[in-house]
């Protein structure tokens, strides 16, 4: 009678325990789908979730264990594939989302709780510049930074085509809301269009550069700008930016190293800015026009970000990060 009553306690302990698991594997197969992870490794999961409830229970819960444990490998596995991704490439990328909010450490937020409004100054120095703008978060727009620059009278659309011509020499390619799939896609747009002739479709993409030759040329017409610190190093990558009025960058918030600069060489570009998520209540969004011969210094991998073009001219920007 004992080992009935034992017998009949070690099954329904063993029913729970099988219950349990499968509600486990179900909430973790729930999670995994809504991070929108890539067709082959989500497929991967659902060929081992395809368990028919009547046969569920006459699966040992040691198994169901394993699955929970091939589950949870497989997202650690694709996670950290785009964490390496980035890291050791030598150009700016943009990772997933789920992986940004995965990895996104949270943020102190002094780095804009007294901030009520965009400063914009002239003959920074540089200590100045490094004790209050440079790693504080804060951003900042210089308005005489590009004197003796000849970027704004050489830079074009005209000159990048020609600059480019026959080379896929950037990192990375950012086609916004355009059709566009390439750098080499962009140049080969109607001159019409790529004056931004009335009746013509807007447009506005941005790219990385990552080729030295054209680096070196680029280096020509711009300098390392005066008022970072004499220890500040600039990173070799360029990032261009250029399109047509009322276009512009989404709101987002990047996943890179290091505050950056960019540089107004044409146009006006309107700049939105949200303080991150976790200090909506103590921080308050800022918006500040960036004008031609201007430079906005940003931490874009803190401060979520959106920009617009108001000019009708064309814009053009170009920038870097800087340690």
């Amino acid at each position: 009678m004992t080992n009935t009553s034992d017998n009949a306690i070690a099954v329904d302990t063993s029913k729970k325990s099988v219950d349990f698991a499968r509600k486990e594997l179900s909430a973790i197969l729930g999670k995994i789908e809504n991070l929108r992870l890539p067709i082959k490794a989500w497929r991967m999961l659902r060929a081992r979730s395809r368990l028919r409830p009547t046969k569920l229970i006459k699966v040992r819960t040691r198994h169901l264990w394993l699955l929970l444990l091939i589950a949870t490998w497989i997202v650690v596995q694709v996670a950290w594939t785009y964490v390496l991704a980035y890291r050791y490439s030598k150009c700016w990328i943009t990772t997933p989302s789920f992986v940004q909010k995965l990895f996104r450490p949270p943020q102190d937020c002094s780095i804009c709780q007294d901030v009520q409004q965009v400063d914009k100054l002239s003959a920074v120095d540089p200590t100045i510049f490094e004790q209050r703008y440079a790693y504080s978060g804060k951003p900042v727009v210089i308005s005489d930074a590009m004197t003796n620059w000849t970027a704004p009278t050489v830079f074009s659309f005209s000159f990048f085509k020609t600059l480019y011509h026959g080379e896929e020499a950037n990192c990375q390619f950012f086609p916004y809301k355009t059709e566009f799939q390439s750098l080499q896609d962009v140049f080969d747009m109607s001159a019409d269009r790529a004056m931004m002739e009335k009746g013509t479709t807007p447009w506005y993409v941005g790219w990385s550069n990552c080729d030295e030759k054209i680096g070196v040329i680029l280096r020509e017409h711009y300098q390392r700008p005066y008022f970072l610190p004499a220890t500040a190093e600039s990173k070799k990558t360029d990032w261009i930016f250029m399109g047509s009025n009322g276009y512009g960058a989404p709101m987002h918030v990047d996943d890179v190293d290091y505050p950056s600069w960019q540089a107004q060489i044409k146009g006006e570009k309107l700049w939105i800015l949200d303080p991150p998520r976790e200090c909506h209540y103590t921080c308050k969004r800022l918006e500040v026009i960036v004008h031609t011969g201007e430079i906005i210094v940003l931490d874009t991998n803190r401060w979520y970000h959106q920009t617009k073009i108001i000019s009708d001219d064309m814009s053009i920007t170009i920038g870097a990060e800087y340690d």
